[in-house]
């Protein structure tokens, strides 16, 4: 039985990151190392990979062809180039699930919040929903800046707290249900021009953010 979930065909999944690793999606391969962990390979011409390299129980995973989900671009060259791969390709992202505490009087801080799952998410950015969305939210971003550099953070927690919703996360030792809470939802982009005197940039005035959401 798997856990990937498609919330609508083609456009959206969800899948643990064991799984992910044991059987990979067309254009991944999956690398064990004799040190222990995982290189996991891509097609760059099909996928638009933004996950860093982390740790996990099996090792350390690293996925080669990644962009890191931090993309910084300096020309306009670059900007144009991702441009296009966000809306052509699947994009892929790590997200972590913890559980949620609703106890009004046994609160855990959040640096001890129980990690539940961590999953991959892809989503493909030529679905004419998904690119319209992304198309409106860089073109809001660009028009919106007050200086030439800035930052835009793109975020998927709407699209995961449905998923949520729909497939709600067992606690192993306990008999209950429980309503996920989202880290890592974001992925970024920073452009960073030339200018002499970006004021707005380095004050944080040029910090941008929009949501992906599903119909």
């Amino acid at each position: 039985m798997t856990t990937t979930n498609t919330l609508v065909p083609s456009r959206v999944t969800v899948t643990k990151v064991e799984e992910f690793l044991k059987k990979p999606p067309a254009g991944f391969s999956v690398q064990a190392l004799g040190s222990g962990g995982f290189r996991v390979h891509s097609d760059p011409e099909e996928s638009l990979v933004l996950i860093d390299d982390f740790d996990s129980c099996r090792g350390k995973i690293v996925f080669q062809q990644s962009l890191r989900r931090e993309v910084k671009m300096q020309n306009l060259w670059e900007y144009t180039r991702m441009r296009k791969s966000l809306l052509s390709k699947r994009i892929y992202l790590l997200v972590s699930a913890y559980e949620e505490n609703s106890s009004e009087t046994n609160k855990k801080p959040t640096n001890e919040a129980r990690l539940l799952h961590q999953y991959v998410v892809s989503i493909y950015g030529n679905d004419p929903y998904i690119r319209w969305q992304m198309e409106r939210g860089l073109d809001w971003t660009i028009s919106s800046v007050a200086g030439e550099s800035y930052r835009v953070d793109i975020d998927l927690t709407e699209v995961l707290e449905r998923w949520g919703a729909k497939n709600l996360h067992i606690i192993p030792d306990k008999p209950i249900k429980v309503k996920p809470v989202w880290k890592d939802t974001c992925f970024t982009l920073k452009y960073y021009s030339d200018a002499l005197f970006d004021f707005p940039h380095w004050l944080g005035f040029s910090k941008r953010k929009f949501n992906l959401i599903l119909t």
